[in-house]
């Protein structure tokens, strides 16, 4: 985006980007507008069950003017055509412009409030306003905006309130504008949510009003700047060293892969330790509907889904991707997560050559992970019998990795589950990992992922593949120990 835009974003408070209307819904704030009194009657009870803003002191309010002023005369004398992506270039000029102004209206401020003031305006410029530093802070893995007063964070799997407020809801707009715009994306009253991702790779989703009554909501899911590692995970007590062990063996004998859990519980950052186990001379395409994986594969094609146009045209969705992958010459698909009718397309290309395809879904268990890509299968519109599926689910996935946010906040792999076979009409399962729970300490859930003394079915696929797994890993021979 040009620093012209920037500037029209900011100046115009609540002007339009890229035809995306700044304010789409009348602001929330002292109960609210609405067309009817049942609407009005109803904001008001959701204001009195909201939590209290933080109440704006006289002092913070004449901080705000002096920002405002001081940010619009900057904004006023900097170059329009200068370029935004040289951020330390663009910055260093913008501060030397803010110590000029700072002169010129001889206005007096101690060191910290100077870089304080500079700091904020600068992210206001450059970056995502109140979110930058929050953006910027390694420790915080999600960023929960549920209007412009109430920002939250998660912390080691922790939600804390932070001190950090918007000016108001279009204050929230321009910062949602400024991320979907660039994507080619659009949220308006038409299309009150939108999926998106930031430069760094972070998920984003944005709601808006009519929809959200609470104003503009913005969730972001923070992209790691450094992958965790299989090492950190085994450190972190999500996975046992035997698990990583077995799980590399799947991955490197073209087993295809399910990983499914809840929201939040980290099935994508297991789907990326485990692609890292995936060769590197083959070639793999992913398919996301916002492109969030980080494989480190040479030969890797991103695909990433498209929304319709304000015209209602131009949609690109997973399945058409996943349809149109197949005549990619995939060695491996990877999708991001099956939602609906792809799901079946899915489960073809895993049956049809394109073994070690592995994918993340929705479920609380391994069993409902079954359950829900049953239904997924039958959303693609088909009339197919469900035995047909079944048959479909059981020669196509061999392996399900359950995935679990713990009361205290970790995130732990709590079963690892062969599908091997049917019998009947009834597809049949066998755990192989499990994990047993021992107690809690210090608040820490205390336990491990252990074997179950069970050797999967596949294991000559894992032996044709040249790789030899010791008896020890599954428990056998050593089950006393347990």
């Amino acid at each position: 985006m040009s620093l012209l835009k920037r500037i029209e974003q900011n100046q115009g408070g609540g002007g339009q980007q890229g035809g995306t209307p700044s304010s789409p819904a009348p602001q929330q704030s002292g109960g609210g507008q609405s067309g009817s009194g049942g609407d009005n009657s109803r904001l008001s009870s959701l204001q009195a069950r909201r939590v209290s803003a933080p109440v704006t002191s006289p002092q913070a309010g004449t901080y705000f003017d002096l920002k405002t002023r001081v940010q619009n005369k900057l904004l006023a004398e900097i170059d329009p055509s200068m370029d935004i992506s040289k951020t330390e270039e663009v910055k260093k000029t913008i501060q030397d412009l803010f110590e000029q102004i700072l002169t010129e209206e001889n206005i007096v401020l101690s060191r910290p409030e100077r870089a304080r003031l500079f700091e904020q305006i600068a992210a206001e410029i450059l970056g995502l306003g109140p979110l930058q530093t929050l953006l910027e802070d390694d420790s915080i893995t999600e960023i929960m905006v549920n209007g412009p007063k109430n920002i939250f964070i998660e912390r080691k799997g922790k939600i804390h309130r932070v001190p950090i407020t918007f000016e108001g809801n279009d204050h929230v707009m321009r910062i949602i504008d400024r991320i979907v715009a660039p994507l080619g994306r659009r949220i308006d009253e038409s299309s009150p949510y939108v999926d998106a991702r930031l430069q760094d790779g972070s998920r984003v989703n944005a709601v808006i009003p009519p929809i959200s009554l609470v104003g503009p909501v913005l969730t972001i899911r923070k992209f790691s700047k450094n992958p965790i590692s299989v090492d950190q995970l085994i450190q972190f007590g999500s996975i046992s060293q035997e698990a990583v062990q077995f799980l590399k063996a799947c991955v490197e004998a073209r087993l295809n892969i399910i990983i499914s859990g809840g929201t939040g519980s980290g099935k994508t950052t297991l789907l990326n330790v485990m692609s890292s186990f995936i060769p590197a001379d083959e070639r793999i395409l992913t398919i996301e509907n916002a492109a969030e994986l980080q494989l480190r594969q040479e030969h890797v094609v991103t695909l990433e889904s498209r929304p319709p146009n304000i015209e209602g045209r131009g949609e690109v969705t997973i399945r058409d991707l996943v349809i149109n992958a197949l005549r990619m010459r995939p060695e491996r698909i990877i999708v991001g997560e099956c939602r609906g009718g792809e799901t079946l397309d899915m489960l073809q290309a895993m049956n049809t050559g394109h073994d070690g395809s592995m994918t993340t879904a929705h479920a609380n268990t391994p069993r409902d992970a079954i359950s829900r890509i049953e239904t997924m299968c039958l959303m693609a519109g088909m009339d197919l019998p469900v035995r047909a599926i079944r048959e479909q689910i059981s020669s196509a996935v061999d392996v399900i990795c359950q995935q679990e946010r713990m009361r205290d906040g970790t995130r732990k792999v709590t079963t690892i589950t062969e599908v091997s076979g049917m019998e009947g009409d009834v597809i049949t399962m066998t755990d192989i990992f499990t994990f047993e729970q021992s107690g809690v300490e210090n608040g820490q859930v205390v336990g491990r992922l252990r074997p179950t003394g069970l050797r999967p079915k596949f294991m000559d696929k894992i032996e044709a593949a040249g790789i030899h797994l010791p008896p020890s890993i599954f428990g056998i021979g050593e089950r006393r120990r347990y």
